[in-house]
C-alpha cells in the first residue's frame, strides 16, 4: 500500500516493513514514519534483522537519508541496499546510527558514487533493543526525480 507523503525524493511511493508491533498498524504502522508527528511512530516487532523498503514510482538520484530512531531502539548498524526496477537489490553502504531521539542525516554515503535506484531498502541489523525492535519516528529521502 502507498505511504502518503512518503519520501520527498520521489512522491509517493510503495512502503513495506518487516514487521509490526503486535500487527497494530493503526498505532505503530509504517505510514506513521512519513506523517511529520513527533506523536507518532513505527513500531517493529521483535526479532532481529527488521527492514524497510522504498519503491519509488519513478527512478530517483538519492541524496541524504533522514532517520529518527527512539532512543534504546535504534540500530548500531544499517545496510542500505537499493537497485534499479528489475534487478537484484546490491548493497550500498552501511550506515553507523548513533543511539539517540534526534535527527540523523546521512549524506555522504552517496556522495561516494550515483545512487539512481527504484528501489531502496534499509535493514536493521543490531537493534540496541534486547528483543530486537525499532522504533522509528521519522525517515526521509531526499534527491531528485529522473
Amino acid at each position: 500500500t502507498p505511504c502518503p507523503s512518503c519520501p520527498r525524493a520521489g512522491g509517493a511511493c510503495r512502503c513495506r516493513v518487516s514487521s509490526v508491533l503486535n500487527r497494530d498498524v493503526k498505532q505503530f504502522g509504517k505510514k506513521h514514519m512519513f506523517d511529520a508527528s513527533e506523536e507518532t511512530c513505527w513500531n517493529s516487532d521483535q526479532g532481529t534483522c527488521q527492514w524497510v523498503t522504498l519503491d519509488f514510482p519513478r527512478t530517483v538520484k538519492v541524496s541524504q537519508l533522514h532517520i529518527q530512531f527512539q532512543g534504546g531502539f535504534s540500530s548500531r548498524l544499517c545496510t542500505l541496499e537499493g537497485c534499479r526496477a528489475g534487478e537484484e537489490l546490491v548493497k550500498i553502504s552501511e550506515l553507523y546510527p548513533e543511539d539517540v531521539n534526534a535527527m540523523q542525516i546521512s549524506f555522504a554515503i552517496f556522495q561516494v558514487e550515483e545512487t539512481v535506484l527504484d528501489k531502496l531498502k534499509i535493514t536493521f541489523e543490531n537493534s540496541t533493543d534486547f528483543f530486537g525492535r525499532i522504533v522509528v519516528y521519522h525517515l526521509g529521502v531526499l534527491g531528485e526525480k529522473l
